[in-house]
C-alpha cells in the first residue's frame, strides 16, 4: 500500500482514508476505514474528468439498483455517495490476489482450476443476469480470489457510468470496459445488452487463463477491436497442446461473433467447460487415477473394549475432513470409504474400486488416558509405502495426532497448502477430550437416519454440550439431528423448536463455523423462510467452499422452492466437489426436467446411473442408491432394471420414509399413479414432513392432479 501524497478525498466524517491501493481510468482506490462499523473497507472515488462527464444524481441512483445484488461471488457494494464535489462507492475490503495477478505470477492456470472459478463465476453472473444486471466489464482484474473462492468486483457500476453518462464519457475519449473483453455488441453502441455478453466476456477471461495469452493482441485498443470482427481467435487445442477438445470447443462457441450462436446462459457454457475438463480427467474403467487422490480406509479398533469403535471411526471421518478442505487433493467421500469398513481385500484392489492413487489405512488402540494409533499411505500401483508413522501419546493428543497424519498425508502427496488449508486442518474444535468422544459418537449415530439412532444422536451431542458448552460444532449437530428428526421422523414443532436454538447457539459460538450456518439454512428452510436460508448456505459456502452439505442442502432448498435453475448449479457444484455423489446427479436430473431440458436431465441420468452402479458394487446393501438410482432408470426407458432395483429397495428398508416417497415418485413416472400414492401416503403417515417437495418435484407430475394426491397434500400440510 502507498500513502497518497498529492491528493486525499475528503468524502465525509464517515471513512478516514488510510492510503491509496490502485489506480484506473475511472476511479482510485483507497483503502479506509468505516467509523460507523469499525470495519476496513475499500473505498473507489471516481476521477474527477470522470465524475464532471456524469450526472451525479443519476450515476449513484443507478450504482443503487444495479449493485444492489446479494450472491456469495458477488463483492457487494456497502455504500455510495458525493461529498463537496468527490463522486465514491464503498466496498468490503478484501485480502487477495485478483486473478490477474495470479496470471502473471502462474503464466497460464490448470484445466481443473480454471473449471471451478467459471462455474462460481457464471453461478454469479446468472444471478444478476435474472434480475436484469449485466455486468459489462468481466475480465481477470474485477474477479478477486479470496480463500480460493472467485468473487466479481466492480458489480453494476460499469452500467451506472453508461446510464448515468456514459455517451459523454466515450466522446471524451474515456473508454468504458476493456477492448480485449467486450464482446462485438457492446463495441458496437448496443444498449439492451444480455447476459450473453458477459459470456463473451467470461469465455474471453477463460481463453488467457488457459492459454496465457488474450485472445486478440493487437497493438493498440483500435486494433483489438479491429480484430475482433476480422479474425477469429487461435484454437485453445493450437496454443496449449493437449487441451481437451471438449474446451477448445466450448470456449469457441462462446467466443462467437454471434450472441445468438452462444450457449443460452453463461451457467451452460461453464457446465460444458466442466464437463469436458472431468471427462479429460476421468481415468478409463479398472485405471488407477492420475490425479492427486486418496481414500482414507476405516481405521481398525484395536481396543479390548469394542465400545471403542465410534473412537476409530471418528478418528477416520476427521483425517477425512481435513484432506476433504485441501483443493488440490481428491478424497473419496466417508460413505465410499466406509463401505470396505470390516472387508480384507488387497489395498490394490480397493484402490482400482475407488479409483484413487493412494489409500490410508491404520488403527486405533485406546487404554485409559492412553492412545495408539498407526498410520499408513499406500502408493496403489506400487504397494509402497509413502509415509507410516506410529503415535503413543496422551489422549490429550488426539487433535494434535490427527493434525499431523493429515499434514504427513499431503507432504507425502507433494501438497502444497494454503494458509487458509493449513489453518482449517489445525482448527480444534473443543478443549474437552471427553466432550470430544461424546461428539464423535453422535455423529456415528447421526449417520444412520433413523428415529431411534437420531435420538440416541441427539443425547450423545447433549452430553458433549454438557462438558464444554461452547462447543458449537456440537450445537451444529444437534440442529441437523433435530431437523432430521423434524422432516422425516415425525418430530413435529417440538424438533423444529430445538433445532432452530441449537443452530442459534452455535453460530452465537462461533460465526466463522461453516457447518453451523448450514444447520442454520436447514432450519431456516423448514420454517420456510426461504431467502434468509438462502443466505445462510450462502455463508456457509463463502466460509467452506469444500463444505459438501452446504451445496447440497442449498440445492434441496432451491429445488423445494421452485427455483430449479438455482437448484441446478448447487447440485453440478456439488457433484464436482465430491466425484462419488449420486445424490445430486439424481436431483439434478429431475431438476433439469422440471426446466423442460430433456438432453441435460437424460444426460445427468445417466451420470447419476453409473455413479449409483458404482456405489452399489462397493457397498449392495446401499437402500439409497437403489430407489433414487430406480427413478433414474425409468426416465432412462429402461423400467425392467428400474423395478428390480425398487424392489431391492423395500426389501432393504421397508420402513423408512423418504425411501416410500421416492419409491411413490418411481411409480409416478412408470405410469402406476394407484401405488404411488400407497407409498407416498405410507411416507407422510412415518413422518415424510416435505409439503414443498409434494408440491415442486417435477417427477410427481403425473399425479399432482389426481384427487387423492390432493387429499394427501392436505394430510402433510396438517401433519
Amino acid at each position: 500500500m502507498t500513502t497518497p501524497t498529492e491528493f486525499v478525498p475528503d468524502i465525509g466524517s464517515a471513512y478516514t482514508i488510510e492510503g491509496e491501493v490502485g489506480r484506473g481510468g475511472m476511479a482510485t482506490v483507497y483503502r479506509a476505514h468505516d467509523r460507523r462499523h469499525n470495519r476496513s473497507v475499500a473505498v473507489k472515488v471516481l476521477n474527477r474528468d470522470v465524475a464532471a462527464s456524469l450526472g451525479t444524481a443519476r450515476f449513484l441512483q443507478e450504482i443503487t439498483t444495479a449493485a444492489g445484488l446479494s450472491h456469495p461471488n458477488i463483492v457487494p457494494v456497502h455504500d455510495s455517495g458525493e461529498h463537496e464535489g468527490v463522486v465514491y462507492y464503498v466496498m468490503p475490503h478484501i485480502e487477495g490476489e485478483t486473478l490477474r495477478e495470479r496470471l502473471n505470477r502462474e503464466k497460464r492456470l490448470p484445466l481443473s482450476d480454471v473449471a471451478h472459478i467459471t462455474l462460481r463465476i457464471a453461478s454469479a453472473l446468472d444471478f444478476a443476469h435474472r434480475h436484469g444486471v449485466v455486468h459489462r466489464d468481466i475480465k481477470p482484474e474485477n474477479i478477486i480470489l479470496f480463500e480460493d473462492e472467485p468473487l466479481i468486483l466492480d458489480f453494476g457500476i460499469a452500467k451506472a457510468i453508461t446510464a448515468a453518462g456514459g455517451d459523454n464519457l466515450t466522446r471524451t475519449g474515456i473508454a468504458i470496459g476493456t477492448p480485449a473483453y467486450l464482446s462485438p455488441e457492446q463495441i458496437s453502441g448496443e444498449t439492451n445488452l444480455d447476459g450473453k455478453s458477459d459470456q463473451y466476456s467470461l469465455a474471453c477471461t477463460v481463453y488467457e487463463l488457459l492459454s496465457g495469452s488474450p485472445t486478440f493482441t493487437g497493438s493498440s485498443a483500435q486494433g483489438v477491436i479491429a480484430e475482433r470482427f476480422t479474425e477469429r481467435p487461435r484454437s485453445l487445442a493450437e496454443i496449449v497442446p493437449g487441451t481437451p477438445a471438449g474446451v477448445a470447443e466450448s470456449v469457441a462457441r462462446a467466443l462467437s461473433l454471434e450472441s445468438e450462436a452462444r450457449f443460452p446462459t453463461v451457467t451452460e457454457f461453464a457446465e460444458a467447460l466442466a464437463r469436458a475438463a472431468r471427462t479429460s480427467e476421468a481415468p478409463a474403467k479398472g485405471e488407477v487415477s492420475t490425479k492427486q487422490s486418496v481414500a482414507v480406509l476405516p481405521f481398525t479398533n484395536m481396543s479390548a473394549d469394542a465400545e471403542n469403535e465410534f473412537f476409530a471411526d471418528g478418528i477416520t471421518e476427521e483425517i477425512i475432513n481435513s484432506l476433504t478442505k485441501v483443493r488440490a487433493l481428491d478424497v473419496v467421500s466417508r460413505t465410499a470409504s466406509f463401505a470396505f469398513k470390516g472387508k480384507t481385500q488387497d489395498v490394490d484392489e480397493i484402490g482400482r474400486r475407488l479409483k484413487v492413487r493412494s489409500i490410508l489405512e491404520g488403527s486405533v488402540r485406546k487404554a485409559g488416558s492412553r492412545l495408539r494409533v498407526t498410520a499408513q499411505l499406500v502408493d496403489v500401483a506400487t504397494g509402497n509405502n509413502l509415509w507410516s508413522e506410529r503415535y503413543d501419546r496422551e489422549l490429550a493428543d488426539v487433535f494434535a495426532i490427527q493434525d499431523e497424519i493429515a499434514t504427513s498425508i499431503v507432504n507425502a502427496l507433494k501438497v502444497v497448502l494454503s494458509d487458509t488449508e493449513e489453518a482449517a486442518i489445525k482448527k480444534i474444535p473443543t478443549q474437552s477430550v471427553r466432550a470430544y468422544e461424546y461428539y464423535l459418537r453422535g455423529r456415528q449415530l447421526f449417520h444412520q437416519r433413523r428415529p431411534e439412532t437420531l435420538d440416541a444422536a441427539e443425547d450423545m451431542y447433549r452430553r458433549a454440550i454438557a462438558l464444554d458448552p461452547n462447543y458449537a460444532l456440537a450445537y451444529a449437530g444437534l440442529a441437523d439431528c433435530s431437523s432430521f428428526r423434524r422432516s422425516y421422523h415425525g418430530g413435529g414443532e417440538e424438533a423444529l423448536a430445538q433445532a432452530d436454538a441449537a443452530s442459534k447457539r452455535a453460530l452465537e459460538l462461533d460465526p466463522s463455523l461453516a457447518e453451523a450456518h448450514a444447520a442454520r439454512g436447514l432450519v431456516l428452510q423448514h420454517q420456510r423462510r426461504f431467502p434468509e436460508a438462502f443466505a445462510e448456505f450462502g455463508e456457509a459456502m463463502r466460509l467452506d467452499p469444500t463444505l459438501y452439505e452446504a451445496l447440497y442442502y442449498y440445492g434441496r432448498a432451491l429445488q423445494a422452492n421452485g427455483d430449479l435453475e438455482g437448484a441446478v448449479k448447487m447440485y453440478e457444484r456439488a457433484a464436482e466437489l465430491r466425484g462419488d455423489d449420486y445424490q445430486s446427479l439424481g436431483f439434478v436430473a429431475t431438476a433439469y426436467r422440471g426446466l423442460g431440458r430433456r438432453d441435460d436431465m437424460l444426460a445427468a441420468a445417466r451420470r447419476m446411473v453409473e455413479a449409483a452402479e458404482h456405489a452399489l458394487t462397493i457397498n449392495p446393501g446401499d437402500s439409497r442408491a437403489l430407489y433414487l438410482g430406480a427413478i433414474m432408470l425409468e426416465h432412462l426407458g429402461e423400467s425392467r432394471r428400474a423395478q428390480e432395483w425398487a424392489q431391492r429397495a423395500l426389501q432393504l428398508d421397508p420402513a423408512h420414509p423418504v425411501m416410500l416417497y421416492n419409491i411413490g415418485c418411481f411409480h409416478a413416472l412408470a405410469g402406476r399413479p394407484e401405488i404411488a400414492l400407497d407409498h407416498i401416503e405410507r411416507a407422510i403417515e412415518l413422518g415424510f414432513h416435505h409439503r414443498d417437495w409434494l408440491l415442486n418435484d417435477a417427477d410427481l407430475s403425473p399425479i399432482r392432479d389426481h384427487q387423492r394426491f390432493k387429499s394427501l397434500l392436505e394430510k402433510a400440510a396438517l401433519s
